[in-house]
């Protein structure tokens, strides 16, 4: 048997089984049509409804998942398919994972007979994910997936479908590599949504590669390893904004209440780290019992923080109304704390802490390699300090305005605590961002618990934040630096929010240019098939670049150019808020123009350009100059009404 069929050829081809590919059979309700499906996806049944040609066939060894894969051998006209009935309407994403020894393979998705899609391969011998998307399809419809032979031989394995995405918005600009950027990185994360329905394993990891039993798969998308079948909580918050833009509201609810349900007393008011796609199951590799789990405490505010995010764009009641929800958030940010705040006196205040034994017994900070001895960290403290803020913003959601006071004073008292005692007297290095079990503070370099700091603006803004993000940036470019992507993505959000727009773009152009490198996990493949990459470059374009920031249920949205140098304008055509979109373009950094696509609803915009302006003027009306201070930052400012199908355009000059 040749090589393709049997020998492991990189590292990346130790990955082990991944979730949903290994059956991706339909399990449809009552009643209804069945899901559209792929025959033996992993080819774990030997590529049973799969037509096979000369040279090709399934074979052991070079897998991706599972144990077997598709193969084929070297020399033109070698082809493998699979023919599917459509049962229903709809449109969907291919994924599949590949790699090719050579040249000229090609992956190709034909509908009644004529292509609709094909992607011919590079050269790349370690598996890769490639997706066709948006292919429409109506019942009875005649879908094929083919594969073709090329230069060298093919390997495919664990393919995947999802529902196209249902928001669609498109970035255009005078600077081509930011629209292309998004254009990659939305199909990118909609070709890791679930479609729900399907029936897949649970609990798959690498060391239980056929996972321990099937489940029907809930509204959920991947967010963390692609060898394991689960979403994780750090990974999900952090993709929460770039997958509402994708349309993916329901799934993000989902996934939060999942969290918000295993955050039981039981479990200490910890969520549980991951959950499989069923979002009920817990995955069993971080989860042995309610007292032996996996558990990091900035997840449980950044849960809170995000679930009011989450309530921002969409307006969705449920956020406020649903007791699971907010039962979750009041327990995070109340007996949550108490539970969890012995080692360390903090005063009048409460600071959460982890128990300095590793992440099976409560790790303090997100950085794992650091979080044995720790007590209390910067990215759990500034992580505290956004889920008050989070909080005022939920409780005001639900019409509590006294308990909405009540959080924004915790939160104001935190940071206050924060700056004049917590993180010392020093700057940079000389900052402090932890402390240990025995109350010893913690200075230096600590990745996320130095990134969280000033990315959650608990920092007071001013010379001693700067010194700490130009220390940061330092760090992150010197040989201490993250080698993992995950938490390199975190940082165009730290320099966004505090208006560092060159050096987050930078960091943005940085991460995609990345996107084939091999991740440093052999078995994820190369880092742009981590779903944080692409999620994040969405979100970070949006709220990043645009600086668009909504209140869906307060019919607001709020701008601020944040164009780098050497970018003239940047337009983002129909961002979803609420039920509705806007189409936002920034000129520069003094001119901002907004449509609202609503039929029928007026949206209040403010529209804020940094410094004091001597004129602003709306439809080229002067009006009255205005300024505020956010986060150390003065704006000039105007909040035109936008009515329903129409154009603003505000300006500001000297």
């Amino acid at each position: 048997m040749k090589r393709s069929r049997l020998v492991l050829l990189t590292a990346v081809a130790l990955l082990v089984s991944t979730a949903p590919a290994l059956s991706a059979s339909a399990a449809p309700e009552a009643g209804a049509q069945p899901q559209l499906a792929i025959s033996d996806p992993g080819f774990e049944n030997g590529g049973l409804g799969w037509t096979f040609g000369p040279g090709t066939g399934v074979g052991t060894g070079n897998r991706h998942g599972g144990t077997r894969f598709l193969y084929l051998d070297a020399g033109a006209g070698r082809t493998a398919e699979q023919a599917v009935t459509a049962p229903r309407d709809g449109s969907y994403d291919f994924s599949a994972w590949i790699g090719s020894a050579g040249t000229g393979g090609t992956y190709t998705i034909r509908r009644n007979g004529e292509t609709v899609g094909t992607i011919t391969l590079p050269q790349h011998a370690g598996y890769a994910r490639y997706t066709i998307s948006d292919v429409r399809l109506k019942a009875g419809d005649l879908l094929e997936i083919v594969f073709g032979s090329g230069s060298s031989w093919v390997n495919a394995d664990d393919l995947m479908i999802s529902p196209a995405a249902s928001a669609r918005p498109e970035v255009t600009s005078s600077d081509p590599e930011v629209a292309q950027m998004f254009a990659w990185a939305t199909r990118k994360a909609n070709s890791w949504v679930q479609l729900p329905g399907t029936t897949g394993p649970v609990n798959v990891d690498e060391h239980q590669t056929g996972g321990t039993g099937t489940a029907s798969y809930a509204p959920t998308y991947w967010a963390g390893y692609a060898n394991r079948s689960a979403y994780y909580s750090r990974d999900m918050t952090h993709q929460l904004a770039g997958a509402h833009l994708i349309g993916l509201d329901t799934e993000n609810e989902t996934m939060l209440r999942s969290y918000a349900a295993s955050a039981t007393a039981e479990h200490g008011y910890f969520p549980v780290w991951s959950l499989n796609f069923d979002a009920r199951t817990y995955l069993s590799i971080d989860y042995r019992s309610p007292d032996d789990f996996v558990r990091e405490v900035p997840a449980v505010f950044e849960l809170v923080e995000k679930a009011a995010q989450a309530y921002l764009w969409t307006g969705d009641r449920r956020y406020v109304d649903d007791p699971v929800l907010w039962n979750f958030y009041r327990h995070a940010t109340g007996q949550f704390i108490d539970l969890h705040n012995s080692a360390k006196d903090n005063g009048k205040v409460k600071v959460a802490e982890g128990t300095g034994q590793g992440i099976f017994s409560g790790a303090a900070s997100y950085d794992e390699q650091d979080g044995d001895d720790l007590a209390e960290a910067g990215d759990t403290i500034a992580a505290e300090y956004q889920a008050y803020l989070a909080m005022a913003v939920l409780a005001r959601g639900k019409g509590d305005t006294g308990l909405a006071r009540t959080y924004d004073r915790r939160a104001a008292e935190l940071k206050t605590y924060f700056n004049d005692d917590w993180s010392g007297t020093g700057s940079g290095a000389d900052m402090v961002r932890a402390y240990t079990v025995s109350g010893t503070p913690v200075t230096g370099w600590g990745k996320e618990n130095s990134v969280f700091m000033p990315m959650k603006q608990i920092i007071d803004p001013g010379p001693r934040n700067d010194a700490y993000l130009d220390y940061i940036q330092a760090q992150e470019l010197g040989p201490q630096g993250s080698p993992n992507i995950e938490s390199t993505t975190y940082l165009p959000d730290m320099f966004f929010d505090n208006n560092r727009a060159d050096t987050a773009w930078w960091w943005m152009k940085k991460i995609y240019g990345e996107r084939d490198t091999q991740h440093v996990n052999a078995a994820q493949g190369p880092d742009g098939d981590y779903p944080e990459v692409s999620f994040t470059l969405v979100g970070q374009t949006v709220q990043g670049l645009m600086g668009i920031a909504p209140d869906a249920a307060d019919h607001t949205v709020t701008t601020q150019s944040r164009l780098p140098s050497g970018m003239k304008w940047l337009q983002a055509a129909d961002v979803p808020i609420g039920k509705d979109t806007v189409t936002v373009r920034h000129d520069g950094a003094t001119r901002t123009t907004l449509t609202n696509n609503a039929r029928h609803r007026a949206y209040r915009w403010e529209a804020r350009f940094p410094g004091v302006h001597r004129r602003i003027t709306v439809d080229g009306v002067r009006q009255h100059v205005r300024t505020k201070t956010v986060n150390g930052v003065t704006y000039t400012y105007a909040t035109p009404t936008v009515r329903a199908g129409a154009t603003v355009v505000v300006q500001v000059s000297d």
